[in-house]
């Protein structure tokens, strides 16, 4: 990472889907009779994308879905914060076959070069441990009220949590 071009640096980005739902593991209930658990049955989802820096700057933000355009709108933004940027990102269709993402891409290979990911290989991308702590510090087995607050304390906690995540750690598996 060190014969990176004076002004560039190295950014991992990464999406999770968060559903609005319960998950109870356990319940308390009456021997001899089945346990009732109650569930918002919405299925409703929020996407959440995420970009962090080896400077250890990052970017958080959530869309209603997952595809090549909310991708190549979450990329301009990573572009406008970080400017130059080498992207570590793994092969998810919406990055790998989406045209008008390949074109922003080229459009833009001054500023961005991509570095994809070995498939199947999450242990090396630092944003899925962002997703594992968000799950862990905001979901949890907290049931919410309304899925606008889940997505309001998902917009805080990574909006104020500061991840210092080693990248190189990641990336040199």
């Amino acid at each position: 990472m060190d014969s990176l071009p004076e002004g560039w640096t190295a950014v991992c980005q990464d999406e999770s889907i968060v559903l609005y739902d319960s998950i109870i593991r356990a319940v308390w209930a009456k021997k001899g009779s089945t346990p009732l658990v109650l569930t918002t049955g919405s299925h409703r989802k929020t996407c959440l994308f995420g970009a962090l820096s080896l400077d250890n700057r990052q970017l958080f933000r959530q869309y209603d879905h997952i595809n090549g355009e909310t991708f190549r709108t979450f990329l301009k933004e990573v572009k406008r914060k970080f400017k130059r940027f080498m992207l570590f990102m793994d092969k998810a269709p919406w990055h790998k076959k989406n045209k008008r993402v390949a074109e922003y891409l080229e459009k833009n290979k001054h500023y961005i070069k991509v570095v994809w990911l070995p498939t199947a290989s999450p242990e090396l991308n630092p944003v899925e441990e962002c997703w594992r702590q968000a799950d862990k510090d905001v979901l949890g087995n907290k049931i919410h009220p309304t899925f606008r607050e889940m997505k309001a304390e998902l917009a805080k906690y990574l909006r104020t949590r500061r991840f210092k995540l080693d990248m190189i750690k990641y990336l040199c598996q």
